[in-house]
């Protein structure tokens, strides 16, 4: 994992244009718009945690797609339940059948401050224009 990547703050949907390069150390890495990142911060609702899926994953959605979270280590044993809002960081992976996959490195219960959500679209938005854009229209 290469840390001098930013951890890019984005939306599910704009994971779905993400393009996978080969060219950065050993593990995967992707571009969007010519940016290059490994990580991804998402925030969004649980809609399946370990007890309540068979298959044992979470599932996040953030509104616009859903994505499946890999908690390992301290997190596990955190009581996660259907319906909290999170924030997540974590390595991004791309499965050819299935969801693509967060490996998780922080996880955040933002449960308690109820404009999270609606800050969160902001905060993505204003990132988008003052840093993404610019790349986009080079």
């Amino acid at each position: 994992m290469d840390y001098t990547l930013a951890a890019l703050k984005l939306l599910c949907s704009q994971l779905n244009n993400a393009k996978e390069t080969t060219t950065h150390q050993s593990q995967p890495a992707f571009t969007l718009s010519g940016i290059l990142f490994q990580r991804a911060w998402l925030q969004g609702v649980l809609v399946s945690t370990p007890t309540s899926d068979p298959s044992g994953r979470f599932l996040l959605d953030d509104g616009t797609g859903v994505i499946e979270l890999r908690l390992v280590g301290d997190f596990l044993p955190l009581s996660w339940e259907i319906g909290m809002y999170v924030m997540v960081v974590g390595a991004y992976f791309v499965r050819k059948d299935g969801l693509p996959l967060i490996k998780v490195h922080k996880i955040v219960d933002l449960s308690r401050f109820p404009d999270r959500e609606s800050m969160w679209y902001l905060e993505v938005v204003e990132v988008f224009k003052l840093f993404y854009q610019p790349l986009f229209e080079e």
